[in-house]
């Protein structure tokens, strides 16, 4: 299986790729605000490559529950010297642009990022143009509602077969308007707009999903339903353990690129369970 984006084609058959967050935000959930200002926010992108990131998503606007969003022009304004310095310190590194926003979207390739990755799932009109003109990777998530409110009260009658009809449906609107196959990867949004019995199902049956041979991320990392299943109070800082199990079950059933703030620990449980899931014709 390959993900094209732009000049990098990544060969997701050996194993998983991994993806470093780095949020360059006052606000977001798990580190909102460390990496506010560009040094520290460059900074932190070289630490997650020399941990073994493959790729690194950068975000200038939170879209944890209840956020509100943030301008275009304020999110480029808090990317814009995080990209210019990656471009000229670390050249080879693969960017990713965590945006809804064709603008910012569009500014950020021009400037040198490989990969798009939009929560809405191109719910900016002008977002496919953007995507295609550049020749970019694409992520495209499922989420009910928006990140003001899709915490209060999501409901399926299938969050399966939902949320894999979705994602297939925006798949196909991709390809028709020109954003090559190979460019696409698929997240079933853990956490944007989920119940905590609607997230596990998910993780459950990540191979049910319709994926067209597309790739699926998967990103559990610090994220409050780790909290929930395993009823303890865990800061972010301390959920590594839950988000490492939730994301070897989802490597086993097929996920292949891992959204992470913790790189060393994630990449080494990446390899072990891509390692077992590699042999798993063995086992039948």
């Amino acid at each position: 299986m390959i993900w094209r984006c732009r000049d990098r084609a990544f060969d997701l058959s050996s194993r998983p790729l991994v993806m470093g967050i780095v949020n360059v935000t006052p606000d977001s959930f798990s580190d909102g605000g460390r990496f506010f200002e560009p040094a520290a926010a460059i900074a932190h992108a070289h630490s997650q490559l020399a941990d073994g990131a493959d790729l690194l998503d950068l975000g200038g606007e939170s879209t944890r529950p209840g956020s509100a969003p943030v301008p275009a022009d304020e999110q480029w304004r808090r990317l814009a010297p995080v990209i210019a310095g990656l471009r000229r310190e670390a050249p080879e590194a693969c960017l990713s642009i965590d945006t809804a926003s064709a603008a910012v979207a569009g500014r950020a390739l021009e400037a040198g990022c490989h990969v798009v990755n939009d929560i809405t799932a191109l719910g900016d009109p002008a977002m496919p143009g953007v995507v295609a003109a550049a020749g970019a990777g694409l992520v495209l998530m499922h989420m009910q509602g928006n990140p003001a409110t899709m915490q209060a009260a999501p409901r399926y009658g299938d969050v399966v077969a939902e949320v894999g009809g979705f994602l297939a449906a925006r798949r196909d609107a991709a390809r028709a308007a020109g954003i090559g196959e190979e460019a696409i990867a698929l997240d079933p949004g853990v956490g944007f707009g989920k119940s905590l019995a609607h997230t596990h199902t998910l993780l459950a049956n990540l191979d049910r999903l319709d994926t067209g041979g597309r790739p699926i991320l998967i990103g559990v990392s610090r994220k409050s339903f780790i909290v929930r299943t395993l009823g303890e109070d865990l800061p972010t800082d301390r959920r590594l353990e839950g988000a490492l199990a939730a994301t070897a079950i989802a490597v086993l059933l097929g996920a292949r690129i891992v959204r992470t703030h913790d790189v060393t620990p994630t990449l080494r449980a990446v390899r072990m369970a891509g390692a077992i899931r590699s042999a798993s014709h063995l086992i039948k």
